[in-house]
């Protein structure tokens, strides 16, 4: 039982301070499951939301359209439902209203025959976290090469 890694969120560990992360499955159509084995899927826009009756979303997540579908083909940035445990989405709901994080996506990909998406629970970054992150990377990129004074 492999893992195919389709998609990934770079955006979110430089937008994000990541806390803890949660694998789901998603409620996706036949169409979507084609594009997405092609490859032709983006989450770097995308965002989790918990609605009223404790079920999970993502939304603005972007799977193209398949090439040989018909006129039955999915629509590209619909909302899409999250397979997640009560006690996990609970868990989720309450670091998000209480500590006021945030839940992003962070990889999508294939375990076995089933698609699955890695969500991080994060609280984001302020301008001069960014640039000390930055700084910090530059640094190490140095002291790996061996040319930092």
């Amino acid at each position: 039982m492999g893992i195919k890694v389709i998609a990934r969120n770079k955006r979110a560990s430089y937008d994000y301070e990541l806390l803890e992360k949660v694998e789901a499955g998603l409620v996706l159509v036949g169409t979507e499951v084609k594009s997405i084995r092609a490859g032709k899927v983006k989450i770097g826009e995308s965002h989790i939301t918990i609605d009223s009756k404790n079920e999970a979303w993502i939304n603005n997540m972007y799977i193209a359209h398949y090439d040989f579908g018909n006129i039955n083909n999915h629509e590209e940035t619909r909302k899409r439902k999250l397979l997640l445990n009560l006690k996990e989405i609970e868990k989720i709901q309450h670091k998000m209203k209480a500590e006021r994080l945030t839940a992003v996506p962070t990889i999508i990909y294939f375990k076995g025959n089933c698609i699955k998406i890695e969500l991080a629970i994060g609280r984001g970054k302020k301008l001069h976290d960014k640039r000390d992150a930055d700084k910090q990377k530059d640094i190490e990129k140095k002291l790996k090469r061996g040319i930092y004074e």
